[in-house]
């Protein structure tokens, strides 16, 4: 079967493209902004694509499907030539349930944060266990090397995320999976584009929830209000609990300031201490609430530390992109809050008093819309200096908040590489934060300290 995915280069339909290619089938795409490392792994599997959504794609493609992603709406000439010609189509996560997770034993990992890392985590660890998993996940896995894998049955990692499935389907994405152990991280107010309240995505969640069988496993934090109201709306399956420092359930206690070592307990009682190179209280978490998962799916909790002993993280998490005349250059995808609390507070524990400069760019649409004004300049709290890229099509005056350091502003990325430059001295950790390409900001530092 020829697929023609629209919107190929996003992570999600990116990864779709990958197992429908290993599945068998012809694939094809085309997409707007494309850039690594989906780029990347979309050359290296072979798949080709077009940039552009001319409506003659079609014709000239003839595919025997369209599979539409959720970047795609009406009134773009591809979507209106679809239509109108009844082209048939079906979206990534359906296509993804009827023709992948059908069969398999989906273990999904949900959550405002730390999808993508407690996802890479839990993948790893049935890698090493010899269990040979298929995944679908938002980052590249540095264990891995690809997004996404095909993996044996039965055992299929995905990260869930809420965002909605389509155009025409304006259910959140997770819905289609039908996870048989499913882990809810957190739960936090985010995608203002699509949702307009917190309630508003805990109904999707209680809708996730519902569709867990009764042998199933929902793993979630015991320290959660929002989490716990989405469970009092029903639950019909097994539930362990995760948390710091308790006696119920599944508890972890960091015995490094900087979250490098981490203690697990079960009911109080310790199951292991986990010695790696991850940093912050938000990632010993995430370990283990995928250690709990892994054991759901039969691979015990010594097994699970040795494997996260060996995990090496995940590209965009707090990457280090570079080390050039003495300042370490990081790539990080945080761009909520928390995130970028937490992951600037793992790295403060680990650097002392070393500078940390951070260049933060304000791109996803919730960002964009200004809905985390009154959190914002506070989770920059560990960093030394900030640059913040602020373009005339932002929409809001984030310079008007109250930042608690030294903070610059520019229009364009040139004018805060220019900035950027002026600053940074041997011995500086610069971390750069995005959900997009940042205008090849990290390439374009690194180059420029090495000249």
């Amino acid at each position: 079967m020829h697929l023609h995915i629209l919107g190929i280069a996003g992570t999600f339909m990116g990864g779709i493209a990958q197992l429908a290619q290993a599945a068998g089938h012809q694939v094809s795409g085309a997409d707007a902004q494309v850039y690594p490392p989906m780029s990347d792994q979309l050359a290296q599997a072979g798949i080709s694509f077009r940039e552009g959504f001319e409506p003659e794609q079609l014709e000239q493609e003839n595919p025997d499907v369209v599979v539409v992603g959720n970047v795609m709406c009406r009134g773009m000439p591809v979507i209106e030539e679809m239509l109108d010609r009844n082209w048939r189509y079906v979206s990534g996560p359906q296509w993804l349930y009827e023709n992948i997770l059908h069969d398999r034993w989906v273990l999904a990992v949900s959550g405002t944060h730390g999808k993508t890392s407690t996802a890479s985590m839990l993948a790893w660890i049935l890698e090493y266990a010899g269990l040979n998993p298929g995944f679908l996940i938002g980052g590249v896995p540095e264990n891995f090397g690809v997004s996404a894998r095909l993996g044996e049955a039965p055992f299929f990692v995905i990260e869930a995320d809420e965002y909605d499935t389509a155009f025409f389907d304006k259910r959140s994405k997770f819905v289609h999976y039908h996870p048989r152990t499913l882990i809810i991280n957190n739960l936090e107010f985010d995608h203002a584009d699509i949702f307009s309240s917190l309630a508003d995505i805990q109904r999707q969640f209680h809708h996730l929830v519902r569709i867990v069988p009764p042998s199933g496993l929902i793993v979630h934090p015991r320290d959660s209000d929002a989490v716990d109201d989405v469970l009092a709306m029903g639950c019909w399956s097994e539930q362990q609990t995760i948390g710091s420092n308790g006696t119920d359930g599944w508890s972890y206690e960091p015995l490094l300031p900087d979250g490098s070592a981490i203690e697990f307990y079960l009911e109080g009682e310790p199951m292991g201490v986990l010695r790696w190179d991850m940093l912050g209280e938000h990632n010993a978490r995430n370990a283990l609430a995928a250690c709990v998962a892994a054991r759901h799916a039969g691979v015990g909790i010594d097994h699970a530390i040795e494997a996260l002993s060996r995990f090496k993280g995940i590209k965009r998490r707090l990457e280090l992109r570079g080390d050039v005349a003495g300042v370490r250059v990081y790539d990080d995808f945080a761009h909520h809050p928390t995130a970028i609390a937490t992951t600037l507070a793992g790295l403060r524990q680990r650097v002392g008093e070393a500078r940390i400069i951070v260049a933060f760019e304000p791109r996803s649409n919730t960002m964009r819309q200004g809905v985390h004004r009154d959190t914002l300049a506070a989770s920059f709290v560990d960093a030394d200096a900030l640059m913040v890229l602020q373009p005339d099509d932002l929409g809001w005056d984030i310079a008007a908040l109250d930042y608690p350091l030294p903070t610059e502003f520019a229009a364009t990325v040139d004018a805060l590489l220019v900035s950027l430059l002026d600053r940074v001295k041997a011995g500086d950790h610069v971390v750069i934060m995005s959900n997009g390409g940042f205008g090849g900001l990290h390439e374009r530092l690194l180059e420029a300290l090495d000249t």
